[in-house]
């Protein structure tokens, strides 16, 4: 199993364990993560599981690619950070992963 926190500002942590392979959106909605909806089940064709990825974090993922990337523009809040939950595919390289939510997805 792979740990992930997700920080949600104002409702506190929520420590997930998740499958490899299973990407981060199913495993925050799996587990009733606040603010992750994943509306489109995963498709990268909304951005209601948007997270800010932990700068410790960031460069051990993927780039996002150009499909993603467009996704974003329309997020809550996009920063640097920003990636969408569902594009991110668990691994056990990931293991202790921490992203934060964006407070307007609250």
């Amino acid at each position: 199993m792979t740990r992930i926190t997700f920080i949600a500002p104002g409702k506190g942590e929520y420590h997930v364990e998740a499958q490899p392979g299973q990407s981060v959106m199913e495993a925050a909605t799996g587990n009733l993560v606040p603010g992750i909806i994943g509306e489109c089940g995963g498709s990268c064709a909304c951005a209601t599981c948007h997270v800010y990825v932990d700068e410790a974090w960031i460069a051990r993922l993927p780039p996002p690619d150009e499909m993603e990337k467009g996704m974003l523009e329309g997020a809550v809040d996009p920063g640097p950070l920003s990636r969408l939950s569902c594009q991110i595919r668990i691994t056990d390289a990931l293991d202790g992963l921490v992203l934060r939510i964006p407070e307007g997805q609250l």
